[in-house]
């Protein structure tokens, strides 16, 4: 998913001290039918909301797809959090909260309107009956997280009245969820000592590792990736549940992390594994496939140019650095799976804990990442554009049809 959101500028509304405050930011023009979607419900007395009208003089200040933007603040918590819902065309919004000590408020509104974007991109492109959201909480976990905070933050989750569903993401796990839980019903991502899931990297290294067959099936003919050179940057918890898949079937993995521990862990439980000093070095193996699982934009015009690999599929979100390197990738024959496309394991883990979790189903449901991959792939090749923008396409076809059943009405 390509497009970048505009960023909000402006001061917030006053406050009085001492009380909890949500201010949404809504559109109030016209929108096709497609992406209509339910109104929100009343909030509770402890909170107020500001509706901005934008007009044709005032260009929206978040793009023209966001159905609501929702800022929190609780001052005795020190919470302050912004909760973004980009589509609920096929459903409510599902994403992660991301803890994060950011720069400035403009900074943390950038990143959650590019995180719930993609979210919508990924649940509709996985086949979820599910919009796309997210949500960040502005600072350092470490110092701020209490418990009081995070039950702030779900009564104002519980304000949306199920729009959107919460669940984990970058500093934030599951026994964050179960605080958040106690004040909102809209939470996913649980301990399995409270019905959930437990931990998602499992599913989201199997999603990977299925799209990486389908990658493999597409450009050699054959799902098998015995033999292989794989590289693999970052064996973390996802990383190292990627390599395990790709040892047991017989490929031959090279692997970079810079946290040493993880390395000498993996290396010790998969000693046919070899480890190289870092990224850098990584690419620049004779691999036939490279796996980035750690952090964002490894994908750029240096390490591309640099990269021996002809197949490109990994955990890693956003890989892609800035528009324009998935053309530079169709250009040298490098075959790309859209991460979000193939990450997806992870979603469709908490996901299926809105129907009671099961392993197995969640699993399944996992296993067709390889079907839609290949269709990535195969529509890519058939229209004569990167597998991005193919992926992009299949993502937007399903919001636009199935979205639009809801014109239907249904007595509820």
């Amino acid at each position: 998913m390509r497009r970048k959101p505009h960023v909000l500028s402006g001061t917030n509304p006053c406050r009085t001290p001492g009380r909890r405050y949500s201010r949404t930011v809504s559109r109030t023009t016209p929108r096709p039918a497609r992406w209509r979607s339910p109104p929100s419900l009343p909030r509770p007395s402890t909170t107020e909301s500001t509706t901005v009208t934008v007009s044709s003089s005032n260009p929206s200040p978040f793009g023209s797809q966001h159905e609501q933007v929702v800022f929190c603040h609780d001052e005795a918590t020190g919470l302050k959090a912004i909760i973004a819902i980009y589509s609920t065309a096929l459903g409510p919004a599902l994403g992660g909260t991301r803890f994060y000590p950011y720069a400035s408020e403009q900074e943390a509104l950038t990143d959650v309107l590019n995180l719930s974007q993609g979210m919508a991109y990924k649940n509709a492109l996985a086949g979820l009956d599910l919009g796309g959201g997210k949500a960040v909480i502005i600072g350092d976990p470490a110092t701020l997280k209490t418990e009081a905070l995070l039950r702030a933050y779900g009564r104002f989750v519980q304000t949306l009245g199920g729009r959107y569903f919460t669940a984990c993401d970058v500093g934030t796990f599951s026994a964050d969820m179960d605080q958040i839980a106690r004040e909102s019903r809209y939470v996913t991502g649980r301990t399995v000592e409270h019905g959930g899931a437990g931990d998602s990297s499992v599913l989201t290294a199997f999603g990977v590792y299925q799209g990486m067959r389908a990658s493999a099936q597409h450009l050699w003919d054959d799902t098998s990736l015995a033999g292989k050179r794989i590289g693999v940057a970052g064996v973390g918890k996802v990383g190292r549940h990627l390599v395990g898949h790709l040892v047991d079937e017989g490929a031959e993995v090279v692997v970079t992390d810079p946290y040493e521990p993880a390395v000498t862990s993996l290396l010790e439980t998969y000693p046919g594994v070899r480890a190289v000093a870092d990224t850098d070095a990584l690419i620049r193996e004779p691999l036939d496939v490279y796996a980035p699982c750690a952090l964002g934009g490894a994908l750029n015009d240096e390490s591309i140019e640099a990269l021996t690999a002809t197949i490109v599929c990994g955990a890693a979100n956003n890989q892609l650095a800035h528009d324009g390197i998935e053309k530079r990738l169709e250009e040298r024959g490098i075959t790309y799976a859209p991460d979000y496309c193939v990450n997806a394991g992870g979603v469709i883990q908490v996901a299926d804990e809105l129907d009671g979790f099961d392993f197995d189903r969640a699993k399944m449901r996992a296993t067709k990442i390889f079907d839609t991959t290949l269709g990535v792939l195969q529509r890519a090749k058939s229209e004569g554009v990167p597998p991005s923008i193919a992926a992009d396409r299949m993502a937007e076809q399903r919001m636009r049809e199935v979205g639009r059943l809801r014109q239907i009405y249904v007595k509820s």
